[in-house]
């Protein structure tokens, strides 16, 4: 075990104390750290870039009282998770989730997923459809919605940040340095005007900073970024977006921020062509990328609504 350099976070500094209980499941040959909460049906919740199981903490409080077992589990490279050196790419991080369905003892899920947890949630559904009951996506176009709309140019400016993470290694140095803050600048400009202005944004900026510092998260953070770059013209990625024309029958709940200046509305809004199942889009007008913090309990009323 790679042991930190002194005043450098570890895996346990984001064990934090709530009314959830902390534990790590083996899962499709790795450990995944989860936090969970409340008795029911199964809501797992998949969380996105820069962040880590916390971003749901809001849910995992108000679906268990809702009547729900809530479980936000570290993606793999993310948290308390394991880092392993790969596996970063969407089949191999949706046949995850899927095995932690299984290992949390169901055979299916109510799959909810934030930014990089939408594109899971979506992969899910098409290559995995025995484990999604249902799916809500806040955030996130589907893969092939999103890989399309990169001919438009303001998607293109948009999407520009992950041209800076495709080099090797000088964004891992950026995201753990002291004297550099890439997840504090992508916060101030992906979220809300008015939840960048609040304590709870400064305090999920720490989180993240800190998180992110984590031996090996950084680097396991940008792999995510490099297989979706890197493999848009090698057959893996032709292969996946071949895959991911299977059209989705689970009852699909599509959330989206008015103002997300990371996913244009326009990107993520014609997503529901791949869904052969219910779908619905809602857009809330002038939220940013980060909805489950920006409107936590508007979020958890739409997740326990379409999950019941």
């Amino acid at each position: 075990m790679t042991v930190p350099p002194a005043g450098q976070p570890d895996a346990t500094s984001v064990l934090l104390p709530g009314p959830w209980t902390h534990r790590d499941i083996s899962a499709n040959g790795i450990s995944l750290h989860v936090a969970e909460a409340g008795d029911g049906p199964l809501v797992l919740l998949l969380h996105g870039f820069p962040q880590f199981w916390w971003t749901w903490r809001a849910q995992l409080i108000g679906l268990a009282d809702a009547g729900f077992r809530a479980v936000a589990v570290d993606l793999r490279g993310y948290g308390a998770s394991d880092k392993p050196p790969r596996g970063y790419d969407l089949p191999t991080l949706s046949a995850d989730a899927a095995a932690l369905v299984r290992a949390l003892g169901e055979e299916d899920a109510v799959v909810v997923g934030h930014d990089w947890g939408g594109l899971l949630g979506w992969t899910m559904a098409a290559l995995h459809p025995r484990t999604v009951r249902r799916l809500v996506v806040l955030s996130m176009a589907h893969p092939r919605r999103l890989r399309a709309a990169m001919t438009d140019p303001r998607q293109r400016r948009a999407s520009r940040y992950a041209l800076g993470f495709q080099v090797p290694r000088l964004p891992e140095k950026r995201l753990t340095r002291a004297d550099d803050d890439p997840v504090a600048d992508l916060m101030h400009r992906w979220a809300g005007p008015e939840w960048a202005r609040s304590a709870d944004f400064a305090e999920a900026v720490e989180r993240y900073r800190s998180a992110a510092r984590i031996p090996q998260a950084a680097y396991s953070a940008m792999e995510y970024h490099r297989w979706a770059g890197r493999s848009q013209l090698r057959p893996d990625g032709l292969r996946y977006a071949r895959r991911m024309a299977a059209p989705i029958t689970a009852p699909t709940l599509q959330l989206h921020g008015g103002a997300d200046p990371c996913v244009l509305p326009d990107t993520a809004r014609g997503s529901g062509r791949y869904v052969a199942g219910a779908y619905e889009w809602r857009e809330l007008p002038g939220l940013g990328h980060f909805l489950p913090e920006e409107a936590p309990d508007e979020v958890t009323r739409a997740i326990a609504g379409w999950a019941a």
